[in-house]
């Protein structure tokens, strides 16, 4: 059954400059070129990195709420169960989960729109239709998807990323890592899908996070993610603060593997055939244990493979 894309989200006051700017356009080349950023929380943000960069920027600069998404249609309660306060005898709060888009203005006052929240579990052709008709109607001329995927790679080295768009033009200077292949799908990916499809230039980056470190914090992912986006788009974003705690973080990581003989073997492994590899091919960095590119077959399965840990997770 076909739903309205206004359904599942509303459009509030704050939103009316902009609404007021793309009424106002009369010619296409009259538009300021409004870039929508999306990172959505779930399965395809390891180390919970775009969610992590995604607050920094709310934390660091100035926004402003313009539209929320009815999280009640789109989420499942019970695959990720809401934190609920219990004191004493009764039940006194519920921290319902919230997908909300917010404008916000970069360093040089510049304003993007940010999209954040959990990826929706339900009717992900119904949250793309409604993103894309939010698109068309505040003026957004692109949108990049932030994200994070675990990978073979030590945390040792740069972070590097995989990037993806609808036009090859807007990720020149990119490698291309693989050829066709088959993964397991996300709201993300979708929505760049349908993005495209209506004539809306969209991308995305998503950072290889070190695969023994998919369940911490590593703020070197967050911070490479913002880098990424900055060089992409041209926003003046602040990193400075996690910067810091990227280097503080890389200390504890290090103290940590320091303490056994084995992690320390498997990040000098990790070390050797990624410099192997970039020094082999400029700049790439996803290896297999033969330290060649894993094939689309494998990437897939190791999708699959920690997909289904995920879901293993959320049963305990």
């Amino acid at each position: 059954m076909a739903h309205r894309p206004e359904e599942l989200v509303e459009l509030l006051p704050e939103a009316e400059p902009f609404l007021a700017a793309e009424a106002a356009v009369t010619e296409p080349g009259e538009r300021r070129g409004l870039v929508l950023v999306h990172a959505l929380s779930g399965d395809f943000d390891s180390a919970s990195s775009a969610a992590l960069a995604a607050a920094h920027l709310l934390a660091s600069l100035p926004h402003r709420t313009v539209a929320r998404f009815d999280a009640d249609a789109l989420v499942d309660y019970r695959a990720r169960r809401p934190r609920m306060t219990f004191s004493g005898d009764r039940y006194e709060s519920f921290d319902a989960p919230d997908i909300v888009l917010s404008a916000v203005e970069d360093d040089s006052g510049e304003p993007f729109l940010l999209l954040t929240g959990p990826e929706p579990d339900y009717r992900w052709e119904g949250f793309a239709a409604a993103v894309v008709h939010l698109v068309e109607r505040l003026g957004v001329t692109s949108a990049v998807a932030l994200q994070a995927i675990p990978m073979p790679v030590p945390h040792t080295r740069p972070v590097t990323v995989t990037a993806h768009a609808t036009r090859r033009q807007l990720i020149d200077g990119y490698p291309v890592y693989w050829g066709e292949m088959r993964i397991p799908g996300s709201a993300a990916a979708l929505l760049e899908l349908r993005l495209g499809e209506a004539g809306v230039d969209a991308l995305g980056v998503a950072a290889h996070v070190p695969h023994y470190l998919v369940q911490a914090t590593w703020p070197a992912a967050s911070l490479g993610l913002l880098e990424h986006l900055g060089r992409l788009t041209g926003l003046l974003l602040p990193t400075e603060t996690l910067r810091e705690a990227a280097q503080a973080n890389r200390t504890e990581i290090d103290e940590q593997i320091g303490r056994s003989s084995d992690n320390t073997a498997v990040v000098a492994a990790l070390e050797q055939q990624y410099d192997q590899f970039t020094a082999a091919r400029e700049g790439s960095d996803l290896l297999s244990d033969a330290g060649e590119v894993p094939s689309g077959e494998e990437l897939g399965a190791e999708f699959e493979r920690f997909l289904a840990e995920q879901d293993r997770r959320r049963g305990e």
